[in-house]
């Protein structure tokens, strides 16, 4: 008996076990008899079916993971898509990769793409390098010590404090220099030696001794200082200088090589490679300690490799230091201002370069042409602080400069005038201001419109609007002589206007004085209405609106539109006008007045109708006009090509006919027809219309993708019975012609195209009295996921068969000659949850419980 109750957790052992458990568990608590047995049994059977039914988990096979289509998928299902590429943190740009471990094709994934991002589900795909970085910095704007930014110029995170202090160094005049990549000082190795260079332990010496003797060496001076010339010994160089240590071993050349001493032999002592030194930076330098540099480095490369002076570093004072004693003082302003290196001296092993603290600063903002911060000497005044600015801006207020200055316990202002800008003395802190002019003038007037020089020009004593007009060369022929106005300033600035009649002000009979700033428009009468045109519309070569003119007629506007069509009339020409100038009356309802007349062969009105502003004019189509229509055959017929419509009746019998009827291996039964999806624009706006109330009712937009991938193909399948055309030509099979028909009548086929949920897709022979199961078969057979009620064949006519359902039994269409076989795939179900089921399974026994109560009660 226990077998029995277990029987439904046996058979759906695929489904979620614990709930067959619950359901075991609740049966077995109302088992109390065995006469109940077998009701119970039967009840747990029909459990046993409703349990299965709903224990569909969805699964995707490689296979069908192959086979998947973008398009096909329904937007929930992208849906689900998006949320387990959530959970498993895989971003949009890594879909390829993840789509290619599940087996889907490239092409299918970037289409998935298109789709993700058509639902806007790409903002919810954080890559893992996006994830990584995080949004503390947007939520707090504020200064805080553990917020980081990205330097401009390493790109190195950076504090807020550590942002200010570059922000404030980079103000420093100068400090730029250091941080310029295409400036560093290094030293040029391909020059000559300085005379002054002195030869130390590391450097290579080049003896080149040439003449009656030929020979070559290079040395390397040892540490103790000297170099061993082979067959010689070692000449001490240590602290010689290039023609020092020329001399020297040329003297102790000349006793084993005696051509020195007669002048037969030469010796010639250059340098090879250089040795490195090591210099300490120290003082108010960003990276102060010891750096090696190369023997031929100056101050200048030694100051750039250890990043400048700091923000409090002098850039006037540094002080180069060899063997305890100061030795130069290096004044970078030199070098910025007049390019002299003169003091960028050579350093030696062992150099001291202090960067001192700057004692004065000043700053220079506004209207110079390089404002920043300055350090000055103290001889030094604000003149010269200008000189290093650069000097004043083109629009620089130079009468005064202001100057906020600091003293013992608070600040005050000081107004320097220009006059005292050569003898004012600097104080560390001063902060000078140098304004701009005011953004107005003097004596300006303006003068717009219908005049032949519009401009400004200079006001003058007395002027007035005449002589202005006068200046501007006079008003043009299109002036609107009754009314001008002049927009004038008031002494608070306030806007008034004042108007004149400018023929008076012409003739002289009125005289206004004019006001600085005073704009003055004179109006122009073209200007002051709409555009004049007329339209011409219909059978002509370029349609449109066209500029009006006076004695304008139909013949004359039909030549500015480039003549008419070969397919124009000149009956009933048509000219509509509008209604303006009429009293109103409630009784009228004309909106519009409408002539029509004939046109001669030479474009003549027969009455001389002239044309007026924003007429339209409309060309009629003759009605006996008609362009040829062309369709195509093509395939088994005696002559396939191209025919011109005869008729508006002809039909596709009568072409066939025309064609010398079907060769003996055509096949009329796969004959097909593809007819344009729409003539013209109208019929494209029509077709658009209706589509777009059929897309407002799918909620799916992989469906309307596909529907509009099906109405905007050029050509469309029409699905044609040849036999009965043949047979009965006239009948309702045979479809009248349209322009642009293609008739394709392919040659006998003897294959069988079989595709979808069947386990060997595949093309087979035609055998006449298989039918569609025994096709199925010959590949496999269906598979697990199958549709078979939904299976269809499709013929080589492009007509459709579904299959249809005979009480219980489905009933397959026959198969054809190159006919194709479509099964579809079953639609993905949700399965249930574990607690999802439990409810179920819990309703459907209290109501088996019930069931077996009345039973019981019955009997």
């Amino acid at each position: 008996m226990l077998f029995l109750i277990n029987l439904p957790i046996i058979f759906c052992k695929p489904f979620n076990g614990r709930v067959f458990a619950e359901s075991g568990t609740i049966l077995r608590s109302f088992f109390i008899s065995k006469h109940r047995m077998k009701k119970i049994f039967l009840v747990q059977i029909f459990l046993m079916i409703g349990l299965c039914a709903f224990a569909q988990v969805p699964s995707i096979s490689q296979k069908q993971a192959q086979q998947m289509k973008a398009e096909d998928l329904s937007d929930e299902q992208i849906r689900q898509l998006v949320a387990e590429m959530k959970r498993n943190k895989v971003g949009l740009d890594q879909l390829d990769t993840y789509a290619q471990q599940k087996g889907i094709p490239p092409a299918e994934a970037s289409k998935l793409k298109d789709r993700i991002r058509a639902l806007n589900l790409d903002r919810e795909l954080i890559s893992p390098s996006q994830s990584s970085q995080t949004g503390d910095a947007q939520t707090d704007r504020g200064i805080d010590d553990n917020m980081t930014y990205q330097s401009a110029r390493d790109k190195k995170p950076m504090t807020a404090a550590e942002r200010a202090y570059e922000e404030r160094r980079r103000k420093i005049f100068g400090a730029d220099l250091f941080s310029n990549k295409n400036l560093t000082f290094e030293p040029n190795l391909r020059i000559a030696t300085p005379p002054n260079y002195k030869l130390a332990a590391g450097d290579e010496v080049v003896i080149d001794v040439y003449g009656y003797s030929e020979v070559q060496h290079k040395l390397k001076v040892s540490p103790e200082g000297f170099v061993r010339i082979p067959y010689l010994g070692p000449v001490y160089v240590n602290g010689l200088t290039m023609d020092e240590a020329t001399k020297r071993i040329s003297q102790q050349l000349s006793t084993i090589y005696g051509g020195i001493k007669s002048g037969n032999t030469f010796v010639q002592v250059s340098l090879g490679s250089i040795r490195s030194i090591k210099v300490l930076l120290i003082g108010e330098v960003e990276q102060p300690g010891t750096y090696t540099l190369l023997s031929l480095a100056t101050v200048a490369n030694a100051l750039y490799v250890s990043g400048g002076p700091n923000l409090n570093g002098s850039f006037r004072d540094i002080q180069v230091i060899r063997n305890g004693q100061p030795l130069v003082r290096f004044d970078l302003y030199d070098f910025l201002t007049n390019g002299d290196l003169t003091n960028n001296i050579v350093l030696q092993d062992q150099d001291i370069v202090r960067v001192n603290a700057y004692k004065t600063r000043v700053e220079l903002v506004g209207q110079v042409k390089r404002p920043a911060i300055f350090e000055v000497k103290e001889s030094e005044t604000l003149q010269q602080v200008l000189d290093y600015a650069g000097g004043f801006t083109d629009i620089a207020y130079r009468d005064v400069i202001r100057a906020s200055r600091i003293n013992n316990k608070e600040r005050e202002v000081v107004n320097i005038p220009f006059n005292d800008i050569a003898v004012f003395k600097l104080r560390s802190g001063d902060k000078f201001t140098v304004d701009s002019v005011l953004s107005r003038f003097t004596n300006r007037i303006t003068i717009t419109g219908a005049v032949f020089h519009p401009g400004e020009y200079a006001l003058e004593n007395n002027m007035t609007v005449a002589d202005l007009i006068s200046r501007a060369d006079g008003v043009k022929e299109d002036a609107s002589l009754a009314r001008a106005v002049i927009f004038r300033l008031k002494e608070d600035f306030t806007p008034s206007t004042l108007s004149f009649d400018v023929q008076d002000i012409v003739s002289g009979r009125q005289k206004v004085l004019l006001q600085r700033e005073d704009s003055v428009v004179i109006y122009s009468k073209l200007a002051l209405r709409e555009e004049y045109q007329v339209k011409i519309s219909g059978e002509v070569n370029k349609p449109g609106y066209f500029n009006y003119s006076d004695s304008l007629q139909v013949g004359d506007l039909i030549l500015m539109a480039d003549g008419l069509r070969d397919a124009a009339s000149l009956k009933r020409i048509e000219v509509s006008r509008r209604i303006r100038g009429k009293e109103y009356s409630p009784a009228d309802s004309i909106t519009a007045i409408v002539a029509q007349f004939d046109l001669k062969d030479d474009l003549s009105s027969l009455n001389g109708f002239a044309l007026q502003p924003f007429d339209e004019v409309v060309v009629r189509k003759s009605p006996t006009y008609s362009e040829q229509a062309a369709v195509s055959i093509d395939g088994e017929v005696v002559y396939p090509g191209l025919y011109t419509i005869n008729t508006k009746t002809e039909k596709i019998s009568d072409l066939i006919r025309r064609a010398g009827g079907l060769r003996p291996g055509a096949y009329a039964e796969g004959a097909v027809l593809l007819r344009k999806t729409f003539v013209n624009a109208s019929d494209s706006a029509l077709l658009n219309s209706k589509l777009q109330v059929f897309f407002a009712k799918l909620a799916d937009s992989s469906a309307i993708r596909k529907m509009e991938n099906t109405v905007t193909q050029k050509e469309q399948l029409l699905g044609i019975n040849l036999p009965s055309i043949m047979a009965s030509p006239g009948s309702k099979y045979d479809l009248r012609l349209e322009k642009g028909d293609i008739i394709k009548i392919p040659k006998k086929l003897q294959t069988v195209q079989l595709l979808g949920e069947i386990y060997f897709p595949k093309k087979v022979r035609f055998e006449k009295n298989t039918t569609f199961r025994g096709y199925i078969r010959g590949a496999g057979g269906f598979t697990n996921s199958a549709l078979k009620r939904r299976s269809y064949v499709v013929y080589a006519n492009g007509d459709v068969k579904s299959t249809s359902k005979v009480l219980f039994f489905n009933r397959y269409p026959k198969v054809r000659p190159g006919a194709e076989i479509y099964v579809p795939s079953k639609k993905d179900s949700k399965g249930l949850s574990g607690q999802e089921a439990i409810g179920i399974t819990t309703g459907i026994a209290s109501l088996a419980l019930i069931i077996v109560t009345v039973l019981d009660k019955i009997k």
